[in-house]
């Protein structure tokens, strides 16, 4: 009867000559070499998502240390992320796709970015997102690090209007949403 319950132990097993199968002393041996080669396995692969901002946990330092992004551990992973993501893609000359594309980085970054040059700015509307959404001072912040110094950036947000509110919303509905969705109380700048 083999007592190797590690994976990596019993595949080893699986090597062995049959005489084996009855040895107490060899399911030891296995177990215990099973046992750090699994662990070995593990630790690897964790190592291997941190090369990947997207699955990237206790690696994210590094990532913000090599990109001169201050690092705040109190913020969520994923806002630390789209963080990154964002300086990653906004390096080259500057236009409404790299500018689209840095938006596109941060969580619920489905916007849409016009241009006009006459008056010397850009729009940047988040179009799946009602209220202000998560996050918007990091996407601010990267927008200001990569536009022109001569141009403006104007943000327009979505929210619900009275009449949608009469048509579409119940009672219980409007007791879920949080007051954001309603007026702007952020200031825009």
């Amino acid at each position: 009867m083999s007592f190797v319950t590690s994976p990596s132990g019993r595949r080893m097993k699986g090597y062995l000559p049959d005489y084996y199968e009855t040895s107490r002393v060899m399911d030891s041996i296995l177990q215990a070499q099973g046992a750090e080669l699994d662990q070995l396995r593990i630790s690897l692969e964790e190592t291997l998502q941190q090369f990947f901002v997207s699955s990237a946990t206790w690696g994210l330092d590094a990532w913000e240390a090599e990109l001169g992004i201050a690092t705040v551990p109190d913020k969520p992973d994923d806002q630390r992320r789209a963080v990154i993501h964002a300086k990653l893609r906004g390096v080259g000359t500057v236009t409404v796709e790299l500018l689209h594309s840095v938006a596109s980085a941060y969580e619920r970054g489905a916007v849409e970015v016009t241009q006009q040059p006459t008056m010397y700015q850009f729009t940047v509307r988040f179009v799946d997102t009602l209220g202000t959404p998560p996050n918007l001072g990091d996407l601010q912040a990267a927008i200001e690090e990569i536009k022109p110094a001569h141009l403006q950036v104007v943000y327009q947000y979505k929210y619900f209007l009275l009449n949608q509110l009469h048509q579409t919303m119940t009672i219980k509905d409007l007791q879920t949403r949080k007051m954001t969705d309603f007026a702007p109380f952020i200031p825009v700048s």
